[in-house]
């Protein structure tokens, strides 16, 4: 068997596998990548005949296969949040995003630089990459597919979906950060980057990321919904490939704007979201880029399950594995916690949001990005161990515990809505997410 037949056998046993397994390990504690992570990792140790996978050579490639998936799922989350965009529905989300990330960024700097004794822009490099969370590695605690209500996402739910969709593009500036910080490194600290970066990473990109995915989001929703010629309206044709299109589109405009296309994406998606809530179109869409999204996801966990039994932790120090576990068990549950004060969540709900800040494809992409741009005086090899450990750690923790924290937690709002209103059948969605914990 040569090694292109063993390839194409592993890509339709994949595309099938991961078709299946959503069903069967709903309501397990186990999740499709971790599934997938684990196969990676035995295919690799029963010398199956697969490539060596190096994401410091193959740098580029690494970008953009996992720049694909990022705005594949940042549409899919965009798209599946029913809750009307605003200051007080989306309260949570502004608490995570304004409180638990930078703290995050600043406690796990701190370690880089303390722990591991990086230099300075190394140590925010690698705060800047585990920034973003990820809900796509472990789909019970994200959002489902759109409906008609604008009621039925709990609280945990909503909150992580939200949280994820914008945080993605938010740690561009940090990482921009850090490769200013690297590039004048050489002749000593320097403040000097600050302004431009102030001006231009922080405030000129965010801004025209924000713009172009309202901009390209309300085309799309007249296009979609309200076009005067129905061969124009694309609900009408309820293809979802479309979502494909839109996705690129946005991503594309804004990167050429010298925007941040994260941010646009998801912008684009909400905003398509809101100009016709009720529009069954909306599923089509979603499913579409779901199933996209899924294979993926799919894809890049195997690859990393590969990597990690071709040695890649070797370079990893005990302070590296320290820093990863760290930041899951400590760090962010903290700082998750702390940020949800003032919000709808209830006691369970703030601690289940604050544990479930999940690690995924982002911190693989921002990483790749960085390193193509500059150097951070620490082995490539080290960044991509420690970044590798954490979200395998993320993966196989939340992988395992989502399913059972979040069935518990759905169970206990229908048994409590029942039993206060006294009720004989089964309440309805919008009735037992409403109620808090």
């Amino acid at each position: 068997m040569t090694s292109v037949d063993f390839l194409f056998t592993l890509i339709g046993a994949g595309a099938l596998g991961a078709a299946v397994l959503p069903r069967l390990v709903a309501g397990r504690p186990l999740s499709l990548p971790l599934v997938f992570l684990v196969c990676g990792v035995l295919v690799q140790l029963l010398g199956a005949p697969l490539p060596d996978i190096d994401p410091v050579a193959d740098r580029a490639w690494t970008e953009h296969l996992t720049e694909v998936c990022v705005i594949i799922s940042l549409m899919g989350a965009g798209l599946a949040l029913n809750r009307p965009f605003g200051r007080n529905h989306w309260r949570a989300t502004w608490r995570l995003l304004g409180l638990t990330m930078p703290l995050t960024v600043a406690a796990v700097c701190v370690l880089a630089w303390t722990l591991l004794g990086w230099p300075p822009a190394a140590a925010l490099l690698l705060a800047a990459v585990l920034a973003p969370t990820d809900p796509v590695l472990a789909s019970e605690v994200r959002v489902g597919a759109p409906t008609d209500s604008e009621h039925d996402e709990d609280e945990v739910r909503f909150a992580l979906t939200s949280e994820a969709g914008l945080n993605d593009g938010l740690a561009f500036p940090v990482v921009a950060a850090a490769i200013a910080l690297a590039a004048t490194a050489g002749a000593g600290l320097s403040g000097g980057w600050t302004g431009h970066w102030v001006l231009v990473d922080l405030g000129y990109k965010c801004l025209v990321g924000v713009a172009a995915g309202l901009a390209v989001g309300k085309l799309l929703g007249w296009l979609f919904f309200r076009a005067g010629r129905r061969a124009m309206r694309l609900s009408e044709h309820r293809e979802g490939f479309v979502a494909v299109g839109a996705t690129f589109l946005a991503y594309g405009v804004t990167e050429l704007a010298h925007g941040y296309g994260f941010l646009a994406v998801f912008v684009t998606a909400c905003r398509i979201r809101a100009a016709e809530r009720a529009h069954g179109y909306h599923t089509v869409l979603h499913d579409f880029v779901e199933q996209v999204e899924r294979l993926l996801t799919a894809a890049l966990l195997f690859l990393l399950g590969v990597f990690v039994a071709q040695g890649g932790l070797a370079p990893l120090s005990p302070a590296g594995a320290a820093v990863g576990l760290l930041l899951l068990l400590v760090i962010r549950p903290l700082t998750g916690w702390l940020a949800q004060y003032g919000t709808a969540a209830g006691p369970r709900e703030r601690i289940v949001i604050a544990f479930f800040g999940i690690r995924g494809i982002g911190s693989l992409f921002y990483l790749a990005h960085a390193l193509g741009i500059e150097g951070f005086h620490v082995p490539a090899g080290e960044l991509w161990a420690v970044v590798s450990f954490t979200l395998l750690v993320s993966v196989v923790l939340h992988g395992v515990t989502a399913s059972p924290v979040i069935s518990r937690l759905d169970r206990l709002r229908a048994l409590r809505v029942r039993l206060r209103r006294r009720m004989h059948r089964e309440p309805r969605e919008e009735e037992v997410a409403g109620e808090r914990l």
